[in-house]
């Protein structure tokens, strides 16, 4: 099964701030995935690419939401279940799993992980005045992850904030995983 490769190489690492409402011109891309039974979205100027769920090798002693590490290319990259992270069981592999690869940073740290989602949906283009801001209650993800939900067809989509999915001391923790 083969995945598309979104590149971010023309934009500087990171995401572009959240649109402000009356914004209406300002549209932003954004990859939309399944987890759990709810439909989640990231900004495609944090992903590298998407790849089949394959050969990921379990680390000792890492906490519960790693699943372990893959080999990219020659490079180490920490695989986190975002279900896990969430606070739900680990998502169930089928053939319609995939590893997204981000780059997520906290403070001046970057880092290059994966994340299993149970199926890519779509890029969708959402206009900042189709965007709101995250709601303090009432919502299945702990609503520091969440970057605002945006409004697709009459349905809302939650927009996680791939930058604060960790903290700075997790993100040095799978910095150096994926060193040693």
């Amino acid at each position: 099964m083969s995945r598309p490769n979104i590149e971010s190489a023309t934009q500087a690492p990171g995401r572009p701030p959240l649109t402000q409402a009356g914004e209406p011109d300002h549209i932003q891309q954004y990859l939309t995935f399944v987890l759990s039974g709810e439909v989640f979205a990231i900004g495609i100027l944090v992903i590298k690419e998407i790849m089949e769920y394959a050969n990921i090798t379990a680390v000792p002693m890492t906490p519960p939401y790693v699943r372990g590490v893959i080999n990219l290319r020659g490079a180490v990259v920490p695989v986190l279940d975002l279900s896990v992270r969430f606070g739900k069981p680990a998502s169930a592999v089928t053939k319609r799993t995939c590893i997204v690869i981000i780059e997520v940073g906290a403070g001046t740290a970057r880092q290059v992980i994966g994340i299993v989602v149970d199926s890519v949906q779509a890029v969708l283009d959402i206009p900042g005045t189709e965007i709101e801001p995250a709601p303090r209650f009432g919502m299945n993800v702990h609503t520091d992850f969440v970057q605002g939900m945006g409004k697709v067809d009459g349905k809302f989509v939650i927009l996680l904030d791939v930058d604060r999915l960790l903290g700075p001391e997790e993100v040095e923790a799978l910095a150096e995983v994926s060193e040693g």
